[in-house]
């Protein structure tokens, strides 16, 4: 545990920091932090969501504190690794709660992780800001759990989104009709292949090849050597970081012939661009961006001073962008936890994204659900009332 009220990295894939010490004291904001460092989703975790909380604790410190009925405070973050382990979310989530008393709690990452942690958020009061979870579910759980929010969509948004993108590539003459679609064995894997599956076959996608692998899988080349027998147009992994990396790397090793490559999570970081070099070019990937928002640019110029690293283009600016709205709320209101989720549900945000408003679900009706690497660049390609839309351009092999 790390009870830290400035942290500076030294490098985004460590995020080893140096400490500028603030006693905690009555004028302090206790902001609770648990999501990986270590385990699966350490590398996501890593790109997307710590460092969008350096960033926001850095720059509200510097500029004095939050204001709090006249008054500035300061935040004082308290961080755990919950190891990408359900049991490790909920433990650290009561601790923070009960012992470490913390005001407000950053929602942990990963679908199934805030599933598992938002039975305590309610107990406890506190709003969770949900920023990844992926989930046709948002309706019963925010009748269940009143205080839970959404913004990165539905699993159906992202499927229908990719299947309409393809549709549009079959009848424009750029892509065939077979499809072979994979997933990581979890929440957010299963269900995103449940949601896809009939929207495929009732927009005429025949699918040749199916399956499943569990979280943490080291071996991926039987899943693109199967693929590959079944002879699709399109490959789509509903994937998580190192699943999306290593399935990549195998199609490059297989030269998988397809003229449709999809991964999902880790897709838009800028590390996959990196590593793949002029191979990404292409490839299809969950959420965007629009790179030329001078917002996004501000907020990508200050993630790189800060962290050494650039922003990923989907998830880091939505993680940013739900910390802003927290502090608006508490600006707004104080440190009432209920009072702020009722302001979260009955205000509308300025955000690095632009506005957000969540609907009678607490979901943000307006959000990215399909990007593609283009010329070094992960630009969103469809969308759900996002402006900066980018045309799809055809994959030209594994060059």
């Amino acid at each position: 545990m790390n009870r830290r009220p400035f942290l500076k990295l030294v490098s985004a894939l460590t995020l080893a920091g140096t400490l500028t010490a603030t006693a905690a004291s009555a004028d302090t904001i206790r902001i609770g932090a648990v999501a990986p460092k270590t385990g699966g989703l350490a590398g996501g975790a890593t790109v997307t969501q710590w460092p969008s909380i350096y960033l926001w604790v850095d720059q509200v410190n510097a500029a004095g504190g939050l204001t709090v009925d006249g008054e500035q405070m300061m935040i004082e973050l308290i961080e755990y690794d919950d190891q990408t382990n359900p049991g490790e979310t909920i433990k650290a989530v009561q601790r923070l709660a009960t012992q470490d008393e913390a005001h407000f709690i950053i929602a942990p990452y990963g679908t199934g992780l805030n599933l598992a942690a938002a039975p305590l958020f309610d107990r406890y009061g506190y709003p969770q800001i949900a920023v990844s979870a992926i989930t046709d579910q948002q309706p019963e759980l925010s009748d269940k759990f009143p205080n839970m929010f959404f913004t990165l969509g539905t699993t159906t948004a992202l499927a229908a989104d990719l299947v309409g993108v393809l549709t549009d590539m079959r009848e424009a003459g750029d892509l065939g009709n077979r499809v072979a679609m994979v997933n990581v064995a979890d929440a957010f894997g299963i269900e995103l292949a449940t949601a896809a599956k009939p929207l495929f076959l009732e927009a005429g996608f025949e699918l040749v090849y199916e399956t499943s692998y569990p979280l943490g899988t080291q071996d991926l080349s039987p899943v693109i050597k199967g693929a590959a027998a079944a002879e699709p147009d399109a490959f789509v992994a509903w994937s998580y970081p190192p699943d999306t990396f290593g399935l990549t790397e195998q199609a490059m090793i297989e030269d998988i012939d397809v003229q449709a490559f999809y991964t999902a999570v880790a897709t838009p970081f800028p590390s996959y661009g990196g590593r793949f070099g002029a191979a990404a070019d292409g490839v299809l990937g969950a959420g965007g961006v629009n790179p030329d928002s001078p917002a996004f640019q501000e907020y990508a110029k200050a993630h790189m001073e800060l962290t050494g690293a650039a922003p990923d283009y989907w998830a880091s600016a939505t993680t940013y962008a739900s910390l802003e709205i927290l502090a608006q709320s508490i600006e707004a209101v104080g440190l009432d936890r209920e009072a702020v989720s009722d302001h979260l549900r009955e205000t509308t945000f300025e955000t690095v994204l632009g506005p957000i408003a969540f609907d009678e679900n607490n979901s943000n009706p307006a959000f990215w659900t399909v990007g593609q690497w283009q010329d070094g660049v992960f630009v969103g390609v469809a969308s759900r009332g996002r402006d900066g839309t980018a045309p799809v351009i055809l994959k030209d092999g594994w060059k």
